[in-house]
């Protein structure tokens, strides 16, 4: 299993928007980004990803899974490389986990969200999933 941390602007598309749509999922559309695009392409079922309040909040506080693998994003203009995957919520944390919770921690030093946090969609190690679960409560 591959890790990912994935963001979103809670006012656009929220947690408790993701929880909504139980079991059946949601597509992860509007990525417009290459490398980001590249991340999604690389998600495998089964998979597990960081839900990430951007914007307003700058948090991880929940934990996904992909349930489908990448295919063409409905919300691209025809033509339009964009991919999408499909993910349902898990679990929420505990306790959010928050940008500088992040940053204050020495072991996330190299984490993509600390060095480019930017990137809408980015992998996660195994090991800073096991921190970052322990820092917002829940079991890695």
């Amino acid at each position: 299993m591959a890790y990912w941390l994935m963001k979103t602007e809670p006012e656009t598309y929220s947690w408790d928007d993701q929880v909504k749509r139980g079991a059946k999922g949601e597509p992860w559309s509007g990525v417009r980004n290459h490398q980001a695009k590249a991340n999604l392409t690389r998600m495998k079922k089964g998979d597990r990803a960081f839900f990430y309040h951007s914007g307003e909040g700058k948090e991880i506080v929940g934990i996904v899974e992909v349930i489908r693998e990448h295919y063409p994003d409905p919300t691209a203009k025809s033509g339009e490389p964009w991919v999408v995957v499909d993910v349902k919520a898990i679990e929420p944390l505990k306790k959010p986990v928050t940008l500088a919770d992040v940053k204050a921690e020495p072991r996330l030093k190299a984490m993509v969200l600390v060095n480019n946090s930017r990137l809408s969609v980015q992998p996660v190690t195994a090991e800073e999933w096991k921190i970052i679960c322990k820092m917002g409560g829940v079991k890695a």
